[in-house]
């Protein structure tokens, strides 16, 4: 069913949402700090408010999308009797500590309040292969999701307001450490016979399947803190990293992973965990591990 939604912030992710609302037939109102944005949006049928107030009493959903939550309390703060009786959807990035103040706010001025982490680049937006994650009170996610559900996958956390900004950089620091990793194993292929990274990649997407599997393995190790070595030790494992930092140091790539994993590694092997699983990890890269 057609829902009334207003859009704060016209950059390119705010756009992106707009324009996946309106795909979806949903009336929909946008409003940019900078005029002259909204062109292409109204030209699809958006409306375009001429102020935050006439943005925000034109639907019962607002989702905002600025730069910082700094800017999303100045654009809001002169309207904010206005959002009572309104569900606010804040996909701005940002801390969860911001999140959950943030909420708090809202509540105060009678909003029902969701927090978003959107993952995925513009181009991936409305698309159900990609996830928005969310945080807040589970009913009025509920009530609102088939509205969201146009910009991709929705993905509820929990009720603490601050999980999605939580999830969203969690997630983000595995994609720069595969990422970078990747890029490492690229040169390091490259080096000796000039291997395309395409035809590296083909065969890591395979391997990260494995990995995957891994995960999936060690995530109840680190939830009930045993960590048994059935699959490989740390001691296995330390003996290939010195063939990753030798291969990598004598073709001079130099990303600097390996020898986080060798000194990671060893520490927990010195501690007296040689014997037990890479789960074992998460106690020396928790704070708590290292006093």
């Amino acid at each position: 069913m057609s829902a009334n939604v207003t859009v704060l912030g016209l950059g390119s992710m705010g756009t992106a949402l707009a324009g996946a609302f309106l795909s979806a037939g949903h009336r929909t109102t946008v409003w940019n700090r900078t005029p002259g944005k909204a062109g292409a949006l109204v030209a699809k049928g958006a409306a375009e408010a001429l102020d935050p107030a006439a943005a925000v009493t034109a639907s019962e959903l607002v989702v905002v999308c600025l730069a910082t939550y700094g800017s999303v309390h100045e654009v809001l703060e002169p309207v904010a009797d206005s959002l009572a009786g309104r569900t606010l959807v804040n996909l701005t990035s940002g801390t969860p500590e911001e999140a959950r103040e943030t909420a708090a706010w809202a509540a105060a001025h009678g909003a029902e309040y969701l927090d978003g982490g959107i993952m995925t680049t513009p181009p991936g937006i409305g698309n159900p292969e990609f996830m928005l994650l969310y945080s807040g009170e589970r009913a009025v996610f509920d009530v609102r999701r088939p509205v969201l559900a146009a910009l991709g996958d929705p993905v509820h956390l929990g009720a603490d307001a601050g999980l999605a900004s939580l999830y969203d950089t969690a997630l983000l620091g595995l994609m720069w450490s595969t990422l970078t990793g990747w890029l490492h194993g690229a040169a390091l292929v490259g080096a000796d016979g000039g291997e395309k990274a395409t035809a590296f990649t083909e065969v890591a997407d395979r391997w990260m399947k494995a990995v995957g599997f891994f995960m999936n393995t060690y995530a109840p190790q680190v939830d009930a803190g045993t960590y048994p070595g059935d699959d490989a030790t740390l001691d296995v494992h330390a003996a290939a990293i010195e063939h990753l930092v030798h291969a990598s140091e004598a073709r001079g790539i130099a990303s600097g992973l390996p020898e986080i994993f060798r000194d990671l590694t060893r520490r927990g092997i010195e501690a007296g965990h040689g014997r037990d699983s890479w789960a074992r990890l998460v106690e020396l890269v928790r704070e708590d591990g290292r006093k």
